[in-house]
């Protein structure tokens, strides 16, 4: 007899899911099961990683653009999902990012736009499907936060401030529905293999006049075993955190480099 996927039967929702750590999530939780709802800005990578997931798994995945950080396009995709395939058993708030400037230098609207993006971005989607996991009675919830969340960096003020919000909102929120069904969990990678440490890396080669490889040798060498860690680490974590191995973990903020350097 074959033993059914761990999450068979389960609608997952993954914000930023067409690249990176959103990307490695996405294929994790189908390749245990999981349906996939995918949401991002760009088209394109959507599709892509659409095409990838239905070339791995046997499951339903859907694809939709969306900008997380427009309050009111949330309520209307959140509410159009859940009318269209059902409570989502699953919430992977993964979008975010960042652009590197000293204090000074930040000014209001990328203030705004900082905590919009990795802050507020991850209230309007959990508060778009609460409702419905409270119904059900069942939720699973990871918030896909940063060392940041857990320590400062210097240039990226709002980013710290934004990523500290986010582990404070994460365990706030685990108390107040742990007795519901739903468990709410954060992961706090360290500096992680994907697009968006490339474009920064490129950034730092460009203003600090080191060469591309010293400055991805320099962020690399914070993680406890001098590497960058994988976006597929990342996904196992939040995996499992979905799992039913994880039905009494609730309000952890689970670091993912060891200690930094």
């Amino acid at each position: 007899m074959t033993t059914p996927a761990p999450l068979s039967g389960k609608l997952a929702i993954v914000t930023g899911g067409g690249r990176g750590i959103g990307r490695a999530v996405s294929m994790a939780l189908a390749a245990r099961g999981a349906d996939i709802v995918l949401l991002g800005r760009t088209e394109r990578t959507l599709k892509a990683t659409a095409v990838d997931i239905r070339l791995q798994s046997d499951v339903a995945i859907h694809a939709r653009t969306l900008d997380v950080t427009d309050g009111d396009a949330v309520d209307l995709a959140f509410a159009g999902l859940i009318t269209e395939l059902g409570p989502p058993d699953i919430l992977i708030n993964n979008a975010g990012g960042t652009e590197s400037a000293p204090f000074t230098g930040l000014d209001r609207d990328n203030w705004d736009a900082t905590l919009a993006l990795n802050l507020t971005s991850v209230y309007a989607c959990t508060h778009a499907v609460l409702p419905a996991m409270l119904e059900a009675g069942y939720g699973r919830i990871v918030n896909v936060a940063s060392t940041a969340g857990l320590a400062g960096f210097p240039y990226v003020a709002a980013y710290c401030a934004a990523k500290h919000g986010v582990v404070g909102l994460t365990r706030a929120l685990a108390l107040e529905v742990a007795d519901k069904g739903i468990n709410v969990n954060a992961v706090c990678p360290g500096f992680t293999d994907t697009d968006m440490l490339q474009e920064s890396i490129r950034n730092i080669a460009a203003k600090t006049g080191r060469t591309e490889a010293e400055a991805r040798d320099e962020l690399a060498a914070t993680n406890a075993h001098g590497q960058l860690i994988r976006p597929e680490e990342v996904a196992d974590m939040v995996v499992a955190l979905c799992g039913p191995a994880a039905t009494s973990v609730t309000g952890q903020t689970i670091e993912i480099t060891g200690e930094e350097t």
